[in-house]
């Protein structure tokens, strides 16, 4: 996966999934916890952005091995 993501790059990724799946954005790999994302996409300098909306919860240890981060 490259390391700079794309808009196209996202959309295949997520385009087989059910639409109704919660997405989180899984941070800190040394002590990984899951955040919201934020419901508006912002275009600025030629580059799109997500925020996250704040921490849910600890990342589920499968997910942290999946990601390569235990």
């Amino acid at each position: 996966m490259p390391r700079h993501l794309t808009v196209g790059d996202l959309l295949r990724q997520l385009q087989d999934l059910d639409p109704r799946l919660p997405v989180r954005i899984a941070v800190a790999p040394d002590f990984p916890f899951t955040h919201y994302v934020g419901a508006e996409v912002v275009v600025h300098d030629g580059h799109a952005f997500i925020a996250e909306d704040g921490q849910e919860d600890y990342l589920p240890l499968a997910a942290a091995d999946a990601l390569g981060w235990s």
